[in-house]
């Protein structure tokens, strides 16, 4: 297990340093396996980003037309599109408070209005009304982003788009795959997706919602788009390429363990669709051959609701700060990437609910992680002890490897120094970008990093432990 006492579920990470049984100091074991495989540069700022967020909106939300996660079905007239208060510069704001170094915003969703200019069919802000027709939303939103250091993305939909009749990747509601109607959108989805994919600058993501179909599936050439004008992004994904996964749920937890290495196209394609994946999306695969981290993707109003877009009286729905602390530690502390949905107003803005609780999110992160008691980095070796400045009470242990050499450890076990005898606090396996213990308060002199099985030296970029309390 990942972290004893705690399993693939929303189940607390509380671990007693006396619960666990006293194991045998000894060097690791390598296995016989071959190394690992490496991430991609831009693979592994997205581990080290953390946090980001999906702001989503569209064109029914704008005419205050209202469907559960935004699934109406039919046209709606350009004009009731004005979100008079729309800021992006205040939508990025709020980023910065939560602690998000990425963000992505719903280029077009499943109504198929296009929230930039373009010319690939009549329907989008060209169309619209509002700032006579020449308003550039994702335009807006990636200047933005670049002003507030975050790093930009886009959400594209081939999956459903209601201006054309698809629904499940296909023209004619899905019954139209192969017919020269489907060819013919394929076309225009390469349109949109060249003039997203160039007329912006670098782009640090794109997320195609349910994937999109490659042109063997029938579906339209994206990926060629993608690495010819975006070819230090992340992309995802297809069966041909996902740079990163999705991990299984919608509730906000990783596996225990989650790698992030994911069986490779040998076993049928390295998408979440394959049968090969989707047994194995919340944990990955410690045999991978292929580099994927989990995404966990929340609606931030998702608290005894479900929804990644507005609907008024859904307050209540927001997860309160306190929970979404928990999402980090099931997500970010497995060795995951959390993604929070949030959504706007039919005006542009954001709700004021929403932005209370990714703020106060954000200093909750700051308060716990800010100040270790002590930490010691960019080290190698199978024992890595941690000098405390004295004896000092610890609640947390937050473990990372250096992920630009693969994911090694394979066994590893967490130990505090109580006057001479060295007692155990953790244990796991796989650690990867972020592995986060917590426990009762131990008051320990020492810290000790044991790895007991790993496929070459062990590289740890970070052994830190924290006096969290009450905080």
């Amino acid at each position: 297990m990942g972290s004893s006492l705690a399993d693939a579920t929303e189940a607390p990470l509380i671990l007693a340093g006396a619960a666990l049984s006293a194991r045998p100091s000894f060097g690791a074991n390598a296995t016989s396996e071959p190394r690992p495989p490496l991430p991609a540069p831009a693979q592994v700022t997205w581990q080290d980003c953390e946090i980001g967020l999906l702001y989503c909106f569209d064109l029914a939300i704008a005419a205050q037309v209202y469907t559960s996660n935004n699934t109406y079905r039919q046209r709606i007239d350009p004009a009731k599109y004005n979100p008079v208060n729309l800021d992006t510069d205040q939508w990025l704001a709020i980023a910065t408070a939560a602690g998000a170094k990425y963000a992505l915003f719903t280029a077009t969703h499943f109504n198929g209005f296009m929230q930039w200019q373009s010319d690939a069919y009549p329907y989008g802000l060209k169309q619209a009304a509002w700032r006579n027709g020449k308003g550039d939303v994702v335009g807006d939103f990636v200047a933005s982003c670049r002003k507030a250091d975050v790093l930009p993305g886009v959400f594209f939909s081939t999956h459903r788009n209601v201006y054309h009749e698809v629904w499940g990747h296909y023209v004619q509601w899905g019954k139209g795959r192969g017919t020269p109607q489907q060819a013919a959108y394929n076309r225009i989805a390469e349109k949109q997706f060249t003039e997203l994919m160039s007329n912006y600058g670098e782009l640090f993501h794109c997320w195609f919602d349910a994937g999109n179909k490659t042109a063997d599936e029938g579906g339209g050439d994206m990926l060629s788009i993608f690495e010819k004008h975006q070819p230090g992004g992340i992309f995802y994904h297809n069966s041909a390429r996902s740079d990163v996964r999705w991990v299984g749920n919608e509730s906000g937890h990783a596996g225990v363990p989650c790698y992030a290495t994911m069986p490779g196209r040998e076993q049928g394609g390295v998408s979440h669709n394959t049968a090969a994946w989707r047994r194995r999306l919340g944990q990955g695969d410690p045999d991978g051959t292929y580099w994927s981290p989990a995404i966990v993707d929340i609606p931030l109003r998702g608290y005894g609701g479900h929804n990644w877009f507005y609907q008024p009286d859904q307050d209540q729905i927001v997860y309160p700060p306190e929970v979404l602390l928990q999402k980090y530690y099931t997500s970010v502390g497995r060795n995951g990437n959390l993604i929070i949905g949030v959504v706007i107003k039919p005006d542009g803005t954001i709700p004021a609910a929403d932005e209370q609780a990714l703020t106060e999110f954000g200093k909750l992160l700051g308060e716990r992680f800010r100040d270790p008691v002590a930490t010691v980095t960019d080290v190698e070796g199978d024992t890595i002890t941690l000098d405390l400045p004295g004896p000092c009470a610890i609640d947390h242990v937050v473990l990372q490897e250096q992920i630009v050499h693969g994911e090694r450890v394979r066994d590893h076990f967490v130990e505090g120094l109580v006057d001479e005898t060295w007692v155990p606090l953790a244990e796991g396996k796989v650690i990867g970008h972020k592995w986060i213990y917590r426990f009762q308060p131990q008051t320990v002199s020492r810290l000790r990093l044991r790895v007991t099985a790993t496929l070459a030296a062990p590289q740890i970029r970070s052994f830190s432990c924290f006096m969290v309390g009450d905080k």
